[in-house]
């Protein structure tokens, strides 16, 4: 708590204390109270008791020791891509994904001045990405900041006016900012896809459309992906993502990320998942949990 700016420590207080009391129906975040997050959470879970953490390794860890009954993670961005590295973030935490949630985005610029005296904006990188032609044509410095909301706080402690902030609309009223511009991202199709992260995995009460996310890294052997790729071909199992990663600094072996529609004990995803494995070093489930958007 003691990173944030100034304006939101009193607020991240009293969202702790709250949470503190009823862990049952808290939902952590990562944030300064009124980022996007908080909102996925309050759209996602009406009646829960969302809770601030200035990093994602926070809000992971609150589920980890109870503080939390789950945590509502970004994972990707319509216009600008990976948000949180879940690929490092989840398989060493012991979590599983339960549920994801896809909320539009809207920004606004937020500041204590004119527009005309901004000369920087600062937010999250994302934030940033998903306004940079905004930015570019009207000849304004992206400054990066750890989140929207906070980067709002940080403009209403500064009370420099020719610094701004991009966050969500309603960060304007909470940190006492006024909005100078909105509709700053690059498309009205802004969206960004969370997943629900808890300790335990949900049960068989699952509806039929269901999305199973996992991680795997194929042999290193030539043609070893296309090789693990076609058991999901020649049993019809729909993948929607599939992202690479390199760990470390080994530039040897590469790591996947991957969303499949249906359940692992789908028959025709359950052979698709043996020939993976059978062409794979490791595979690790990450979690089956209900299919909110539709792909393709």
């Amino acid at each position: 708590m003691q990173n944030y700016p100034a304006p939101a420590l009193p607020i991240v207080a009293a969202m702790a204390k709250a949470a503190a009391a009823a862990p049952h129906r808290a939902v952590s975040f990562q944030g300064a109270p009124g980022a996007n997050s908080q909102i996925a959470v309050e759209e996602a879970f009406p009646d829960a008791l969302p809770l601030p953490c200035f990093a994602f390794e926070d809000a992971i860890d609150a589920v980890k020791d109870g503080t939390a009954d789950c945590a509502m993670i970004p994972i990707e961005n319509s216009l600008h891509g990976r948000v949180a590295d879940i690929h490092f973030l989840l398989p060493e935490s012991g979590l599983v994904i339960i549920g994801e949630h896809f909320l539009p985005i809207c920004y606004a610029l937020m500041g204590s001045g004119p527009l005309e005296d901004v000369r920087q904006a600062t937010s999250h990188p994302q934030a940033l990405g998903q306004c940079r032609h905004w930015l570019r044509t009207r000849g304004i410095q992206p400054v990066a900041y750890s989140d929207t909301a906070g980067a709002a706080a940080l403009v209403a402690e500064g009370g420099d006016r020719s610094v701004a902030a991009i966050a969500p609309p309603r960060a304007a009223a909470i940190y006492g900012l006024d909005i100078l511009a909105d509709g700053l991202e690059d498309s009205a199709d802004n969206i960004t896809r969370f997943v629900i992260l808890a300790r335990v995995a949900l049960g068989s009460a699952l509806p039929d459309a269901v999305m199973t996310t996992l991680m795997f890294e194929v042999k290193n052997i030539p043609a070893a992906l296309y090789k693990a790729m076609g058991g999901f071909a020649t049993n019809g199992v729909n993948m929607t993502k599939l992202e690479s990663y390199q760990r470390g600094g080994r530039f040897a072996a590469t790591e996947f990320f991957a969303d499949i529609e249906g359940h692992p004990d789908d028959p025709s995803v359950a052979r698709a998942l043996d020939e993976l494995a059978y062409h794979s070093k490791w595979v690790r489930l990450l979690g089956t949990y209900p299919l909110t958007r539709k792909r393709g």
